[in-house]
């Protein structure tokens, strides 16, 4: 199981192009590559949606290449690849014993180690109801804890999300978070 995890966080590392090959000619694609360069520079959480395939990834890195936190890394996690039974102890990481099969030494979180840069949660239609209030509570308050934890811990984390789903749709359904969307 450890070296599925660390498999899926080497990926998602490995998924991030360099954004400075981006070309575009397109009105319709530079109207969002100023729109990408507005974004950038307002440090915000930001919801990129469209169909599979349009390049929701690159705009993403293009965000982040062109923010103040580029310095930084970017973390990718693949909601919809993590099983749900894990997807919690990724991203808010666990303390020694805190659960059968942890890791004895304990495992830090996604969210802390993008702390500085950005989480790019890709696929966040896929994430359970109940951890997207987990992760609500960590985008307002900027504090996580993770499994087992006793202390909370401060991230300074831009968090910037995907999805090909139709988010209203899944608000209405009450399968998506209406205060995650916006």
């Amino acid at each position: 199981m450890e070296s599925f995890q660390e498999e899926l966080v080497e990926l998602g590392k490995s998924q991030n192009k360099d954004p400075e090959e981006f070309i575009s000619f397109s009105p319709n694609m530079q109207k969002i590559m100023k729109m990408v360069g507005k974004i950038a520079k307002v440090d915000s959480t930001e919801l990129v949606t469209g169909k599979s395939g349009v390049g929701k990834g690159v705009i993403v890195s293009l965000i982040h290449k062109k923010s103040s936190r580029n310095k930084k890394q970017i973390v990718h996690v693949n909601c919809g690849a993590i099983p749900e039974a894990l997807i919690e102890s990724e991203l808010f990481g666990y303390e020694p014993g805190a659960f059968t099969g942890a890791n004895k030494e304990g495992k830090k979180g996604l969210l802390e180690e993008a702390n500085g840069g950005t989480l790019f949660l890709d696929e966040i239609g896929e994430m359970p109801l109940n951890l997207q209030v987990k992760l609500l509570k960590a985008l307002q308050e900027i504090v996580i804890q993770c499994l087992g934890g006793a202390k909370p811990l401060e991230i300074d984390v831009r968090i910037t999300a995907a999805t090909n789903k139709d988010i209203e749709q899944m608000v209405e359904e009450g399968t998506f978070r209406e205060d995650l969307n916006g």
